[in-house]
């Protein structure tokens, strides 16, 4: 079980959330930071005597000495200030888990939306998943997302598991006293998935042995349970093979966490697999199924990611829609200027037209329509792009009122 206690000295400051940290200096590295500030304080001081020397050349002696003088006292002033201060360096965000708020959607049904009811899941279609993470977009987009992934983990197990699979894993993913990650992408096969190189070889008829690594996977160290894609057999997409494997397992290692500019929600690492041991009761469905499963699973993730680019696009709409009713500029609102109709006008035209992609994709998953990978990819390609530009141009029409320091 988590101990999801926050204590005192786990509250980090504002700066920290955004991925600052004030790292001590050594003297050497004070001290030549001290250097470049002084060498810029004595090129910035002589420039400004080149005047006087100009009317006097009898002044540049002068002039060096002020700029050498200002020099020495900039590199010494400098170099101590470093060192008690330190600097403040951006290492990316540091980790704030909304443990506690997915547990909550876990009380609510929503960690197995799509998983049968008989092992704790909510038993909904994917439609009804779609218009969950609309509205829990509204939100925190970020959050949102890896609760999607978490699902659609839950939903291969229970798709294709194994029943002790199922009774071991769905009722704890489903209360989220696990978490999951989905491990597919790798350094040298990203939309080229079925080359992926990463190995799981048979140790009698007891184990599998792992080894590779997988890159950019949401959850990262933070998950307990990973579904892996890993290959089996022969080249290609019927080599490839699903097999779970459990955070405590000798030789799983990870990377340290990706610094991204957003989605700090959830951590971002690569997940290393060393002579990886796994029982082979981990398998999901058969050898040589993992790829027919992953690409199931991202006809749902598709949808779901879909589903929440118009939730946070939905809430920059509405609170742009607002903003520009109440901000006055040149002695009207921004919404009576024309050419802000005409993006509001277009931002709403284009937020509908991402939903109905999106809700029709979702149906084709439910009515197992034989065009529907082509539907979901379709949706997730206009309605990401489309909700992209619509929360730009609402960053356009706020202004700088959305700056904060």
């Amino acid at each position: 079980m988590r101990d999801n206690t926050i204590q005192s000295n786990d509250l980090i400051s504002e700066d920290e959330a955004r991925g600052w940290v004030r790292r001590k200096m050594g003297w050497k590295e004070a001290f030549q930071t001290g250097l470049v500030l002084g060498v810029v304080g004595f090129v910035f001081t002589f420039i400004l005597h080149l005047y006087y020397i100009a009317l006097n050349p009898d002044l540049i002696l002068r002039g060096f000495k002020v700029a050498f003088g200002s020099s020495l006292f900039l590199t010494f002033s400098g170099t101590i200030c470093f060192k008690l201060v330190g600097k403040k360096v951006w290492e990316g965000h540091q980790g704030l888990d909304p443990i506690d708020v997915l547990k909550k959607t876990a009380d609510l049904g929503l960690a197995g939306i799509n998983v049968s009811e008989k092992f704790g899941g909510s038993g909904l279609d994917r439609l009804s998943a779609a218009l969950v993470f609309e509205q829990l977009s509204r939100g925190c987009v970020s959050t949102a997302a890896y609760l999607s992934i978490h699902n659609m983990v839950a939903w291969m197990i229970d798709s294709e598991g194994s029943n002790e699979l199922k009774e071991k894993f769905i009722p704890q993913l489903c209360s989220m006293n696990l978490f999951s990650s989905y491990c597919l992408t790798e350094s040298s096969s990203g939309s080229d998935a079925s080359a992926l190189k990463t190995t799981a070889k048979r140790k009698g008829n007891s184990h599998y042995v792992l080894n590779g690594s997988k890159s950019f996977i949401s959850g990262g160290p933070t998950s307990d349970v990973y579904a892996v894609m890993c290959r089996t057999g022969e080249d290609g997409p019927k080599g490839i093979s699903c097999i779970l494997i459990e955070k405590d397992t000798p030789g799983l290692s990870f990377g340290k966490n990706e610094k991204k500019l957003g989605w700090n929600s959830q951590h971002t690492s690569t997940v290393n697999f060393d002579n990886c041991e796994v029982p082979i009761e981990n398998l999901v469905g058969n050898e040589g199924d993992g790829f027919k499963l992953a690409m199931k699973g991202l006809d749902g993730g598709r949808v779901n990611i879909a589903a929440c680019s118009i939730g946070g696009a939905t809430f920059a709409l509405e609170n742009t829609i607002q903003y520009t009713s109440e901000r006055k500029q040149f002695g009207k609102k921004i919404n009576e200027f024309q050419v802000s109709q005409f993006k509001l006008a277009d931002m709403s035209t284009d937020l509908e037209a991402s939903r109905l992609m999106v809700y029709k994709a979702a149906t084709s998953i439910d009515n197992k329509d034989s065009d529907a990978t082509k539907y979901c990819a379709m949706a997730k390609r206009f309605a990401t792009d489309a909700c992209f530009d619509i929360c730009n141009q609402a960053l356009q029409l706020h202004g700088l009122s959305l700056i904060h320091i």
